[in-house]
């Protein structure tokens, strides 16, 4: 990251992986601006995934520009942030970082079979849990070079290690 610039952490994973759960943890103890990635999504985008059909790159587009957006504006207020995207794919990823060396992203990789357990339990939510195969069909782990930090998730995992461990990895 750039010494001027203040860091925005972006929290990325298939949808149950813990996004919002370890991004708002990290947000907190870090004393810093969270944002959920849920928020910038198109009415037509949720109505379209609460109806069991997965998004299409061209349904995600004004998705990723809209937290495009809040991290330029995050970067530009000098509000260091936590912001949460699954960012499944490589170029979703680089249309985030491209022009932005201030955000660091954190890849929450959980297992299909954990993920599905959560979903299958998770109540209130707009994804159903059908749409999990979707998410790991369109999942390109990240790249070494793409300098992302990879967090396992376990079924032992629990919030508070997997943030602590997350602090521990960016110093």
């Amino acid at each position: 990251m750039m010494a001027n610039q203040v860091p925005v952490l972006l929290v990325c994973g298939v949808s149950g992986s813990g996004k919002t759960t370890i991004g708002t943890l990290l947000a907190k103890r870090l004393d810093w601006v969270y944002a959920e990635a849920d928020a910038f999504h198109p009415p037509a985008n949720v109505a379209k995934m609460a109806s069991g059909l997965p998004l299409t790159d061209a349904d995600r587009e004004p998705w990723l520009r809209a937290i495009g957006a809040f991290i330029d504006e995050a970067t530009a207020e000098e509000h260091p942030a936590v912001v949460t995207c699954s960012a499944l794919k490589r170029a979703y990823r680089d249309e985030l970082r491209t022009g932005r060396p201030n955000v660091r992203f954190v890849f929450l990789d959980a297992p299909a079979d954990l993920v599905g357990a959560r979903l299958a339990r998770r109540a209130g939510h707009f994804f159903p849990a059908d749409l999990l195969a979707s998410q790991y069909r369109d999942l390109e782990a990240p790249d070494p070079d793409e300098h992302v930090l990879d967090v396992p998730i376990t079924a032992d995992s629990t919030p508070d290690d997997v943030v602590a461990d997350i602090l521990a990895a960016l110093g």
